[in-house]
């Protein structure tokens, strides 16, 4: 994925802003967030009363600083995986934090979010169970990718150390360790084809491995923001076949700090825009509104959102 937040934010020139928290620039929620914003300033980029001028995007680690960024008031709009919409808002274990997101809510999903594991082809790793004792990247602290790698861990009954080594790469790293030898394995929550992933498969001989199994199955059966999908074949070298994995929608949420009249015109020009968004990124092509008003949230939809969709049949 992953969710999106936004809010007005006051910048140092007195100006009011929306400010929009996404992930690396390597992956799909930077120009996600890019995206969201050259539709909003091309409409107008104000409410009514003309308060708001302006839109921006920060590249971050991902869907837990994302997270954090929000609720203390510097993001106005973020990008995160559904997995942890749904921790932070009902205060989930996994949030780590002393009280539930209640005041989170839904704007709208996005893309699929494949968690992906990419291993060299001539370590030895065949399936997700495979990577005890070996040398991992397991993502940098604050990111959905390490966050999600850790839940797996505890299904499993993993520590760090089960494997050989871990590393907490961030995205940017991962391709130059994975082809380097100095890991065997790189994990990944991202849109698909991922640059990140593209690179790492050109560089050197790699392979997609499966997240499929007992473990897994029951992570689908008591969390209902997981899924299983499929990396389609053929996006990356040496990867013809598709690959089953477990797999979370990037969601787009605020507060309820977002007015009723702003979060309306940010959904209205989202989805009005709907057709250009898909030639935006290979990741949008399959964009159906009807899945971006339901798939993934966990948070209620804002009630500006919602009164949007009511106007246009979408709910």
């Amino acid at each position: 994925m992953v969710l999106v937040v936004m809010s007005a934010v006051v910048s140092a020139r007195g100006e009011s802003e929306l400010v929009i928290g996404t992930g690396s620039v390597a992956g799909v929620s930077y120009p996600s967030g890019g995206a969201i914003c050259r539709f909003f300033e091309r409409a107008g980029g104000e409410q009514s009363d003309g308060s708001i001028n302006s839109c921006s995007v920060e590249a971050t680690a991902g869907s837990i600083e994302n997270l954090e960024g929000l609720r203390n008031g510097r993001f106005s709009l973020v990008v995160v995986q559904s997995d942890w919409q749904y921790y932070a808002y009902t205060g989930q274990p996994e949030y780590k934090n002393d009280t539930a997101f209640d005041t989170l809510r839904s704007l709208f999903s996005l893309y699929s979010e494949p968690f992906t594991v990419l291993a060299r082809r001539d370590s030895g790793i065949n399936r997700f169970s495979d990577l005890t004792g070996r040398r991992i990247n397991i993502g940098a602290p604050g990111s959905g990718q390490r966050g999600t790698f850790e839940v797996l861990m505890a299904g499993y009954g993993w520590t760090k150390n089960d494997f050989q080594r871990t590393l907490e790469l961030t995205p940017l790293r991962q391709s130059e360790a994975l082809c380097d030898y100095r890991v065997d394995a790189i994990t990944y929550v991202a849109g698909h084809p991922n640059p990140i992933l593209l690179e790492a498969s050109q560089r050197c001989d790699t392979k997609l491995i499966p997240v499929t199994g007992a473990v897994i199955d029951q992570l689908l059966h008591n969390k209902p923001y997981y899924q299983m999908t499929r990396i389609p074949g053929g996006l990356y070298p040496g990867n013809p076949e598709p690959v089953s994995t477990l797999g979370m929608a990037a969601t787009v949420v605020t507060t309820v700090d977002m007015s009723d009249e702003l979060a309306y015109q940010l959904v209205k020009t989202l989805f009005e825009n709907i057709e250009s968004l898909t030639r935006f990124h290979p990741a949008f092509a399959n964009l159906d509104p009807l899945d971006m008003v339901q798939v993934g949230l966990s948070a209620p939809l804002h009630p500006g959102a919602r009164r949007y969709y009511e106007e246009a049949g979408l709910l």
